[in-house]
């Protein structure tokens, strides 16, 4: 739940409007596609964990792959991308929030970091439950939902619609062309990321190895009938030239569809998506944070933990550092803030090349030692994993051919350059210190 949760964001709730106005019923392909890319890296990693379990979050799994520098640069990258997300969900809680509560945004978004940080510091067990219930809302939502679409469509209830109508004869399926599918594939795939925080939370459960397996054997194929489904619906029930960019989509539906109170059920699932998106980025951040800690790649107090396990320290460290990135988007949205945003927009891509790479690295080793069939069973290697590598490649072109993308992808590609760089530079700096020790 946590994973599936954690993945059905403010983005397929809101943020899908965009994607549908860009492109049209061809929206459907893009979250097939890329449906298609996060079901091989959920396979990917769920067998790199089955066959080396126990050693902690999908990182740990590149720096056995590629050395402590990429180990380093994916673990904060990834912690940088998240802490952006932190502060930027903070803000959009605020936002939410001001509808029943008259305060200023920042004082909002400082409060909801606050309480995140003190459900964090208790057991993880308790992060667990909270997590639960704000992911429960969500795929509640989106089931309800999908239903009374269903029954809508089949004219089960209502005046009836004209599904051909509203999906064929208004532009047809590519009515802005291919290359529009193509350029929109980025913000499909930021709707759609987030899958991965299972192997980060199930390092803390009982029997990683067997949770991990259980959950990416079959998160990848949930999260894009979730989509696929939902958005389907939202395509057949009205006509994608009435869906509104900034204005929920399952609104528009559900108004048509004459279901009462749909704005409010909408606002409630969209405050339990930041919640629960605000929720996982303090977890992640501090986990991860923890994890480069005891590599060495961050300074050691930051593993200090409390008696119920929980890192408090990489949680303080990471809450502060979240409350500035929401502060910079409203001292400096336009400067500060937006650079924070392109520099993180397109470092989930990279992290999920550097997971099919670091796959292909250790099913070959496995090769080696004669263990590959009984580790590994994904089929199409390497030729799936090329073609996993192919697609971060091509969003990577669509964005930078996509103004409004292009500097994400600058921005991005130059923050991963720095980070190892920096990975670079502290490992010689302490091989020299052993080097003068000796």
């Amino acid at each position: 739940m946590i994973a599936l949760g954690g993945t059905i964001g403010a983005g397929l709730f809101v943020g899908s409007s965009a994607a549908i106005v860009a492109t049209g019923p061809a929206i459907l392909l893009a979250f097939l596609l890329v449906g298609g890319l996060i079901m091989m890296i959920m396979q990917m990693l769920g067998e790199m964990v089955v066959a080396n379990p126990g050693r902690g979050s999908f990182v740990e799994y590149i720096r056995i792959a590629h050395g402590d520098r990429v180990g380093f640069t994916a673990g904060w990258l990834y912690w940088f991308f998240w802490v952006v997300v932190l502060g930027s969900e903070a803000i959009a809680g605020a936002l939410l929030l001001q509808d029943w509560i008259t305060a200023p945004a920042w004082i909002l978004a400082v409060g909801l970091v606050v309480v995140m940080k003190i459900i964090n510091f208790f057991a993880p067990r308790i992060f667990g439950e909270c997590e639960f219930w704000l992911s429960s809302i969500k795929v509640f939502t989106i089931v309800a939902f999908v239903v009374m679409g269903i029954l809508y469509v089949l004219h089960l209830f209502g005046p009836g619609v004209p599904v051909v109508q509203n999906v064929f004869e208004h532009g047809g399926v590519f009515p802005h062309g291919f290359i529009a599918l193509l350029s929109v594939v980025p913000t499909v795939l930021f709707t759609m990321m987030g899958s991965e925080v299972a192997t980060v939370a199930a390092a803390e459960s009982s029997d990683p190895g067997r949770n991990v397996a259980r959950v990416t054997r079959s998160l990848g194929v949930r999260i894009t009938l979730f989509y696929v489904a939902a958005i389907g619906l939202i395509l057949m029930v009205i006509p994608w030239t009435s869906v509104v960019p900034g204005k929920s989509p399952f609104v528009t539906a559900m108004e048509m569809m004459g279901i009462p109170g749909a704005a409010f059920i909408m606002r409630i699932a969209v405050l339990s998506a930041v919640l629960s998106c605000l929720n996982s980025s303090m977890y992640i951040t501090s986990r991860i944070l923890t994890e480069l800690a005891d590599q060495g790649d961050a300074p050691a107090i930051l593993t200090r933990a409390s008696v119920n396990e929980a890192p408090r320290m990489a949680i303080t460290f990471s809450s502060v550092a979240g409350m500035l990135v929401a502060f910079s988007s409203i001292l400096a949205p336009q400067t500060i803030f937006a650079f924070l945003l392109s520099c993180s927009g397109g470092l989930i891509l990279l992290i999920y090349c550097m997971i099919a790479t670091s796959y292909i690295v250790v099913r070959t080793a496995a090769r080696r030692r004669g263990t590959e069939k009984t580790d590994f069973s994904m089929p199409l290697f390497p030729l799936a994993n090329y073609l996993t590598i192919g697609g971060v490649i091509l969003v990577f072109l669509a964005m930078l051919a996509n103004p409004s993308e292009r500097m994400t992808a600058i921005a991005s590609l130059g923050t991963a350059v720095v980070c190892y760089g920096l990975a670079t530079y502290f490992s010689r700096k302490t091989a020299g210190a052993v080097g003068s020790t000796r």
